[in-house]
């Protein structure tokens, strides 16, 4: 299952750069790594990104991140993946841009639907 981190560019590039991260302002605050499901990757755009451009939509196997991954109740009492330890680039199965169109992100083929 691939679970979906939202990074601005600058986040981004940091990552690609140094090859790990502890990841956005809101996820070194919290002590985690923030990830979305498929399902929620849109809200959480809308919630957190609204407006926002270049964006990028970062996809990471969740089997993968092993038992750093801890799926945890947050927003509309779903549960949530949470990865506590640093993100790296090894993780990461593909990375594109998220781009804003029509007032909100266009998500690529399979996550589309996911923002009605």
């Amino acid at each position: 299952m691939l679970i979906y981190k939202i990074f601005r560019t600058v986040e981004w590039q940091d990552l690609r750069r140094t090859g790990e991260t502890a990841g956005a302002p809101i996820d070194l605050a919290d002590g985690y790594v923030h990830f979305s499901t498929a399902a929620q990757a849109a809200e959480t755009a809308a919630k957190h990104f609204a407006g926002a451009e270049g964006l990028f939509l970062i996809a990471v196997d969740a089997e993968a991140a092993g038992d750093a991954l801890k799926w945890e109740k947050s927003r509309n009492d779903d549960l949530f993946p949470h990865l506590y330890r640093k993100l790296s680039m090894e993780d990461v199965v593909w990375a594109q841009p998220l781009p804003l169109k029509g007032g909100g992100h266009q998500f690529p083929p399979g996550l589309e639907d996911a923002s009605r």
